[in-house]
């Protein structure tokens, strides 16, 4: 009896030993890091240039006073719709003309000869920019067919194309270069207004002449009324500013001069927060070949590049997008449709290279890679990794190549 109450309490002390000991190794093993893991994927990856733009109409036109004289109360609100020479903006009264003499008159005769020389020059210019365009879509049509057969290169069908979309812009030069010669000739007639002998003899016998009319210059709708209480203006004074918004709407950014040596005419361009649904599309029209200072928010003196973009998706896709309003556009300078793309967060510089944590069965392995392009929050993967592996994300001083890491959250 005594004897088996002995191997009892050796059985329970060995058993008790091997708890204690067992708990004491489990307390004080080595525990893994917890760390966030990103993956490397083969996906879409674009490069772009982010900045805060403006739009503007591309050709407003300012109807001002034709004459010296007083102004009556003008009666059109912005957002108006008007028609080019059909349209009343506003009326104006001339001021004395018997006060005016004869090299006046004459001066005013002579403006009308030169702004009709003008118009007609216009006009020629439109019909040949009209011949230009037909010519150019002739070739474009013919160089599409030989294309199709593979008789001529894809360059040459793109220098076709973009023939064709120059000729197209000449003619829309042309147009507004009419439109403006017009004006010009509007103006110079109603210079003459009140000059013959019956509104002279009226303005001598002190009858007030009959106030005249301010037709608009161009199709569109009213931007801003400069001047609408009634007044006394000089000549060349600015009344109002009429845009077509539908049709003549762009973007204006002012780009750091180091980011639009990067951008060429023709890029993509993503224009986001512009106060509607989706995404308007774009590209750049112009890279103007000078620069402004300007300074930041900070007071850092900044040299900035005024950009012009054009839109490609149609007004109806941005209803309601006016001259003057605020934009975020996103340039493109780089895509790729099957990129390999590793998380930004998970690089990290030694020396001249860039290197990241891989995971291999829960261990952290320090992996040196080469990349490409990086738009801050992806980078583009030369070579080290392969699609499917796994690496650290932020990794931390602490981490060194051979720690055991366990997940902490899915990124």
């Amino acid at each position: 009896m005594a004897n088996r109450r002995k191997r009892s309490r050796l059985v329970l002390t060995v058993l008790a030993a091997a708890v204690i000991g067992g708990a004491l190794t489990f307390a004080f093993r080595a525990q893994p890091m917890l760390v966030d893991i990103g993956a490397v994927e083969v996906r879409p990856m674009m490069s772009t240039i982010d900045e805060v733009g403006r739009t503007q109409v591309r050709n407003p036109y300012v109807v001002s006073t034709p004459v010296a004289g007083r102004l009556q109360r003008v009666e059109v609100r912005p957002g108006d719709v008007v028609e080019r020479g059909r349209t009343v903006v506003a009326h104006m009264l001339p001021t004395n003309p018997a006060a005016l003499d004869v090299r006046t008159r004459e001066q005013a005769r002579a403006a009308v000869t030169a702004a009709e020389a003008a118009l007609r020059v216009a006009q020629a210019d439109f019909n040949a920019a009209s011949a230009n365009a037909d010519l150019s879509a002739s070739e474009l049509e013919r160089t599409r067919r030989l294309a199709a057969l593979d008789i001529v290169s894809d360059a040459a069908l793109e220098h076709a194309e973009q023939s064709a979309r120059v000729a197209e812009a000449n003619v829309d030069t042309a147009k507004a270069a009419i439109a403006i010669r017009e004006a010009d000739l509007a103006n110079a007639h109603a210079q003459l207004i009140g000059f013959d002998d019956t509104g002279l003899a009226n303005a001598l016998g002190g009858a007030s002449p009959d106030a005249f009319p301010l037709y608009a210059p161009a199709d569109g709708r009213i931007l801003q009324v400069i001047q609408q209480s009634e007044t006394t203006l000089p000549a060349g004074a600015p009344i109002m500013e009429i845009g077509n918004i539908e049709n003549d709407l762009e973007v204006v950014v002012d780009l750091l001069s180091t980011d639009a040596v990067a951008i060429r005419p023709g890029d993509e361009v993503l224009i986001e927060d512009w106060g509607g649904a989706g995404v308007l599309n774009g590209k750049v029209l112009r890279v103007d070949p000078f620069g402004v200072t300007r300074f930041s928010a900070l007071g850092v003196e900044e040299q900035r590049v005024p950009t012009v973009i054009s839109f490609t998706s149609p007004p109806e896709a941005r209803q309601g997008l006016g001259h003057g309003y605020r934009v975020e556009a996103r340039i493109i300078t780089w895509q790729d449709d099957s990129a390999l793309v590793v998380p930004s967060a998970a690089l990290f510089r030694d020396g001249a290279d860039w290197q990241v944590f891989v995971i291999v069965e829960g261990i952290a392995t320090r992996q040196t890679v080469s990349v490409g392009h990086n738009n801050g929050i992806e980078a583009e993967v030369l070579d080290g990794l392969k699609s499917g592996d796994q690496v650290v994300l932020y990794p931390g001083s602490g981490l060194t190549s051979g720690t055991a890491v366990a997940l902490r959250s899915i990124q």
